[in-house]
This record gives structure tokens, C-alpha cells and sequence, in this order.
């Protein structure tokens, strides 16, 4: 058969289709966007607080703020929303898959903040806790994306399971978790002194208790604390910032070696805005139960020690317990040296006016 010599040049020239395959064709890099770089984890926080507009239910509730639903799930699905919009463009590093839900939480974090549905108690102790989830959800999704084709479905699967689970959690029971802590420190006075001020504390001052971490992110500063005699007993009045009160019913009265109490909490103790609602002090999730000051008589004044005890029932106790510990051991602290300065101080004017 004869060939044309043309026709032999063209198919020379011709393109190479290419061979049929089931690989997906390859991202190409998207550059010069605004802020490229960024949107991602913005795409990722905004996920996750909308999210947090559908976990508003109250104590005890459906889609409560407290639950572990919530908690886990949510910084996970912003850290799997980022890192699945970031894969959409280029491949990434397993270290952005780490560190950039890490940010979008943060995002997610001030939000909340910033749209009045959270307090900054809260915030602040819960961004470690959600850097882990979140990092947890983008390692997961990063990994999905890589070694299979189906990374859209686990974007589901990761939307859904917070709102099945959120409506289950609340017919489960929490567990308890019971705790303490205790601190000790030397005040050069007497034994007498001191007890006198534990039983009648007015007219606190801010610039005597602002050194306590929980007042820095917004517990409100202590007032005053007053022991009086009441028809059922000796009742300790408290009284905090932003119309906080609520009593300390006294379960062990030895004048100058031993005080406990009992914390009495009422419904009106906590006026609205004065803590985070959802974690209200004698709530279903926090209570503190009680306190003891032992006063032990040393050369030349008094060792104090105060021992707080409280309650957690939440479904990350593991988490709240230490952020309780952290809080309540600088508390404690910050009070014993409270005591120290009033006690050491009149103890002071005392003997100066002396004759």
C-alpha cells in the first residue's frame, strides 16, 4: 500500500492524546488572590460559629454550650473546614494541617466575642482545648485528602455528627467529678488578728485582690465578707462586683484556730452578665462546695491555710478540672496574701498606738 510522504509529516506533527485514567486531574495553584492565604481559616471559624448559634440551648438542654458534642466536635469541624478549602487550591504540608486550624479557631474563639454569644471567662480557658480538637480535624481531613477521593462526604460526616450527637447527649447523665486544693502562708500576727479579719472583711479595695487570674478575665472582685448571727446559725454575708452575692453558712466555728463554711448559693446570686451564664457557680456544671481556714500559732505570728473544695459535672471533666486547679490555686493565694496585708497592717497601727 503506498503512503503519501505528506500524510506521514502531518501525523508527525499531530497531538498525543493522552492515555485514559481515573486519577483526578491535578489543582493548580492559585495565586494572587486577596488574601489567599487567609481565607481558608476564615471559611473555617465562620463555620464553626454558625454552629455555635444553633448550640445556644440552656443548662440541661438540647444543644447546650456545655456539652462534650460541642466542645470536641465543633473546633474539629472548623480545623477539617479549613484544611479541606486550603486543599481546594494546592496541595499543603502536614504542618499547615497542624497549625492552621490553630488560627481559625482562634478566629472562631473571638467571634464569639465579638458577637456578645460568649464571655471571656469562658474564652479564655477554652482556646487550648480547641487548638488540640481543631488540629485533631485538620490532621484527620488532611489526611483523607490525600489517600482517598471522598474528602466532600467527610466534610459532611464532620458537619452532622455535632447535631446528631447534640440532641442525644442531653438524656445521658455527666459524671462527677469532686476536687480540692489548698495553700498555706506565714503572717506575722496574731492569731487573734487574723481571725478577727477572716470574720469581718469590708470594704475590699480592687487594688488588694487584682493580682488573681479570674478577676483579670472577668470574675467579678470580692466587696466585702461579714460574719453574723442569724436564728439558724453564724452565716458569713459575701458580697462581689456587679451585684454578686450570696452566703457562707458556717459548719465549724473554733475562735482563732478553725473556720469552715458551706457556700450558699441563691437564684438571684448571679444577676445576668455578672458571669458566663452557662457556667454559673452552683449551677449543673460548677459548684463550689466548701471551705476551711486553719489557723496554727507560730513564733512570731500565724500560719494560715484555706482549703477550697468544688464540684464538676461535665462531660470533659478531664479539662475543666485543670482549668478549675489553675484558677483556684492563684485564688487561694491571692487571698491568703489579702489576709496577710489587712492583718499584718492593723497589727502594725496596733502596736504603734499603744502606750
Amino acid at each position: 500500500m503506498h503512503t503519501d510522504p505528506e500524510d506521514s509529516r502531518l501525523a508527525e506533527l499531530a497531538p498525543i492524546e493522552p492515555a485514559a485514567s481515573d486519577e483526578p486531574p491535578a489543582r493548580k495553584p492559585v495565586h494572587g488572590m486577596p488574601f489567599g492565604w487567609f481565607w481558608p481559616m476564615g471559611i473555617g471559624a465562620a463555620m464553626a460559629l454558625v454552629l455555635r448559634l444553633i448550640f445556644s440551648g440552656g443548662p440541661g438542654q438540647l444543644y447546650s454550650a456545655m456539652l462534650g458534642s460541642f466542645v470536641y466536635l465543633t473546633p474539629a469541624l472548623c480545623g477539617a473546614v479549613t484544611v479541606y478549602m486550603a486543599e481546594r487550591i494546592e496541595r499543603r504540608s502536614w504542618g499547615y494541617y497542624l497549625w492552621a486550624p490553630w488560627v481559625a479557631t482562634a478566629l472562631f474563639v473571638g467571634g464569639t466575642l465579638a458577637v456578645f454569644i460568649e464571655g471571656l471567662i469562658c474564652a479564655a480557658f477554652i482556646v487550648p482545648l480547641f487548638a488540640v480538637m481543631g488540629s485533631i480535624g485538620g490532621l484527620a481531613m488532611g489526611i483523607v485528602c490525600r489517600i482517598t477521593h471522598w474528602p466532600k462526604q467527610t466534610l459532611y460526616g464532620f458537619a452532622l455528627l455535632p447535631l446528631v450527637l447534640g440532641a442525644i447527649e442531653p438524656n445521658l447523665p455527666n459524671p462527677d467529678r469532686f476536687s480540692n486544693t489548698s495553700r498555706t502562708l506565714f503572717i506575722a500576727a496574731p492569731a487573734e488578728r487574723v481571725w478577727h479579719e477572716l470574720n469581718a472583711a469590708r470594704d475590699i479595695r480592687p487594688a488588694e485582690v487584682d493580682g488573681a487570674w479570674a478577676y483579670q478575665v472577668g470574675v467579678p472582685m470580692p466587696v466585702s465578707g461579714v460574719t453574723v448571727d442569724t436564728p439558724e446559725g453564724r452565716v458569713r454575708q459575701v458580697q462581689w462586683q456587679k451585684n454578686v452575692h450570696f452566703e457562707e453558712v458556717i459548719t465549724d466555728w473554733q475562735p482563732n484556730r478553725r473556720l469552715q463554711w458551706r457556700f450558699r448559693f441563691s437564684p438571684d446570686s448571679f444577676p445576668a452578665g455578672a458571669l458566663d451564664d452557662h457556667v454559673m457557680i452552683g449551677g449543673q456544671y460548677f459548684d463550689l462546695r466548701d471551705a476551711t481556714y486553719t489557723l496554727t500559732p507560730r513564733d512570731g505570728g500565724t500560719e494560715l491555710r484555706v482549703e477550697v473544695s468544688w464540684r464538676l459535672s461535665t462531660s470533659f471533666n478531664w479539662y475543666a478540672d485543670r482549668v478549675m486547679h489553675l484558677l483556684l490555686d492563684d485564688a487561694s493565694e491571692n487571698i491568703l496574701r489579702f489576709y496577710k496585708a489587712r492583718s499584718e497592717g492593723t497589727a502594725t497601727a496596733g502596736a504603734m498606738i499603744r502606750p
